[in-house]
């Protein structure tokens, strides 16, 4: 980060990123949030509208538009990234592409800013001072000899594009005045220090201006071509820059014969394996040339290369292109995994959550006693007076047997009751975690590993007091499904079955009536029609029972399931609210940024 990075004075934050500004006017500064805004960052960047507003700004190129939305993107990004990923760097790493960006915005779009980079005794001085016409930068066999970047601008209003770069005003100069210096109008040389100096600050000079130009001319000599520091530090991670680079191999003229061309193409070997495309056959990529920098050999080759690339005005757009190519690539293991691009909590994970927390609850075991507990209401309103009036006396003669205890534990907890087991309540807690765990692995299925440590850590946040919610619904809800109020629903036919039951007991009493009578001498003795009716109501009364007992199966059936249902949903419910419904909502947020990705990703402004 340059030292404009650095001013604590000049910082804003646009709610997503905060970033940090080169000193520009008020008024030159556009809203980071409206298009507007964006639209004059390419343009600044891109070499259109860049004539102070004196005339009208021509329409933006599909690079423009391209990178225009690619940059809010990756603010977008960055943004919603923040408080999810973990490795701060790499977004920091994109953030100040975000800032390079802006700051390039209020700079000179009609200058092309290049640089001749390259390791000690390479020529690049030379070459500097040649492409110049003019004695600039030392030359000698002093090493090193370039002890600060040297700027030659080709036409005035530069001097904003080298204040960034922090060269002083006593290293700026002028090229000489000629028809060939006319084809280079637009262009700044900057010469850097050797890349292999001895001399730490001369090599942060070098990585300080390397990240800002928006070219660079690699000089290399027959001797140090493959050095390892220039490939492996330099032109390996630029790899993807290489349509901004120009790989120029000086002192030709000491190679005899046709051994310049052996070393040329053993040097595009070496950018191959870099992973550098070479600009061949017409392909975009870098430019590779040989020439002699003391003899003049191709140097008006490299000119009209750099004339021409000067006059596209579009080496600022394809520059930050390749940054935000690097960066999708460096924030790609944060946001792609191998697993489906649009992770959610399938149907099979949901229910299998419910069934969860349903046997958590208890819900088919509650299910189970409102339906014993309908049939039992059904068997006390239709069972004969006498079984009624046993099972009475029964219940007062031992209210807490076995049977007493049942129904207790039936009703659920109570004031009277005892506290459940601890090993139940812990079995209770176990499943309750289970199933969080296992819907949240479920979840996380093809998430990258920030993403997945964050929807998981949102279902154990959710997952707190869960399991004390769902024991105030087992004993609330709990309670009241599993035993039916005093006066239960009743089908249709239970009335006459009451009927039926209360005349299967009139036949009885009458019956018993008449025998007496006749047993008393009262009546006239008729035995058979008395023992007729006692026995008709004796064994009528069981087989209304029975009928009853068979006739209510299906609504006891059904009123349990609907007891079992009400619960299920209402702790299905609970762990929705607590549960699912954050981590979707983290599903979510993640769906948001990886479609971002794919945009920051997907559109190449490079020309292809």
């Amino acid at each position: 980060m340059n030292a404009l990075t650095d001013r604590t004075d000049d910082r804003w934050d646009d709610g997503l990123i905060a970033r940090s500004r080169p000193r520009v006017a008020d008024d030159d500064w556009p809203g980071t949030g409206d298009e507007e805004g964006d639209d004059a960052l390419v343009r600044a960047v891109s070499g259109a509208g860049s004539d102070g507003g004196k005339a009208p700004a021509p329409p933006l190129s599909p690079e423009a538009r391209a990178l225009r939305v690619r940059l809010d993107a990756l603010r977008q990004l960055i943004g919603l990234s923040r408080t999810r990923i973990l490795d701060g760097k790499t977004l920091a790493e994109a953030g100040r592409i975000l800032d390079e960006a802006a700051a390039r915005r209020g700079l000179s779009a009609q200058h092309t800013v290049v640089a001749i980079a390259g390791a000690t005794g390479s020529g690049k001085s030379t070459l500097f001072n040649a492409l110049a016409g003019v004695q600039i930068s030392e030359t000698g066999l002093r090493r090193p000899t370039t002890a600060a970047p040297i700027a030659c601008s080709w036409s005035d209003g530069a001097a904003g594009l080298l204040d960034r770069l922090e060269i002083p005003g006593r290293l700026r100069r002028r090229p000489r005045e000629t028809s060939e210096a006319e084809a280079l109008r637009g262009m700044v040389l900057v010469d850097l220090p050797d890349l292999d100096s001895a001399v730490g600050a001369h090599r942060e000079h070098v990585d300080r201006v390397l990240a800002l130009v928006d070219a660079v001319v690699w000089v290399v000599d027959p001797e140090k071509y493959a050095d390892a520091v220039l490939h492996e530090r330099y032109l390996r991670p630029l790899a993807g820059h290489a349509e901004v680079t120009f790989v120029v191999l000086n002192q030709v003229d000491r190679l005899p014969g046709e051994s310049a061309d052996l070393v040329l193409d053993d040097l595009r070997r070496l950018l191959d394996d870099d992973g550098i495309a070479l600009g061949e056959h017409g392909e975009p990529g870098a430019t590779v040339l040989g020439l002699s920098a003391l003899t003049g050999e191709g140097v008006g080759e490299l000119r009209e290369l750099l004339a021409q690339f000067t006059q596209e005005k579009g080496a600022a757009t394809r520059r930050i292109c390749a940054d935000v190519d690097k960066a999708a690539a460096r924030l790609r293991p944060l946001y792609v995994a191998d697993g489906h691009a649009g992770p959610e909590i399938g149907e099979t994970a949901r229910a299998e959550f419910e069934d969860r927390l349903a046997e958590a609850v208890g819900a088919y075991a509650a299910g189970l006693a409102a339906e014993r507990a309908w049939r039992r209401n059904a068997g006390k309103a239709c069972g004969t007076p006498w079984l009624r009036l046993w099972r009475w006396y029964e219940s007062r003669r031992a209210p807490r047997s076995l049977a007493g205890l049942a129904a207790l534990a039936a009703i659920g907890r109570s004031s009277t009751a005892s506290e459940p087991p601890v090993e139940e309540e812990v079995t209770a807690r176990q499943r309750v975690e289970q199933a969080v765990r296992t819907v949240a692995d479920e979840a996380v299925r093809g998430l990258p590993d920030p993403w997945a440590q964050a929807v998981r850590e949102t279902a154990v946040r959710g997952a707190e007091g869960l399991p004390e919610a769902l024991d105030e619904i087992a004993v609330t809800l709990g309670a009241a499904v599993a035993v039916p109020s005093a006066r239960p629903p009743r089908p249709s036919w239970w009335p006459a079955a009451v009927l039926a039951q209360a005349a299967m007991t009139l036949l009885q009493i009458y019956g018993g009536l008449w025998l007496v009578g006749q047993i008393a001498g009262v009546l006239e003795p008729r035995l058979m029609p008395p023992v007729l009716l006692m026995v008709a109501g004796i064994i009528g009364g069981p087989l209304v029972e029975w009928a009853c007992s068979i006739g209510a199966r299906g609504p006891a059936r059904r009123y349990g399931q609907d007891a079992e249902r009400r619960l299920r949903e209402a702790a299905a419910g609970c762990g929705r609210a607590r549960v699912l419904e954050p981590v979707a909502a983290e599903l979510l947020r993640y769906r948001e940024v990886r479609e971002q990705y794919a945009t920051v990703a997907k559109f190449s402004t490079t020309r292809q």
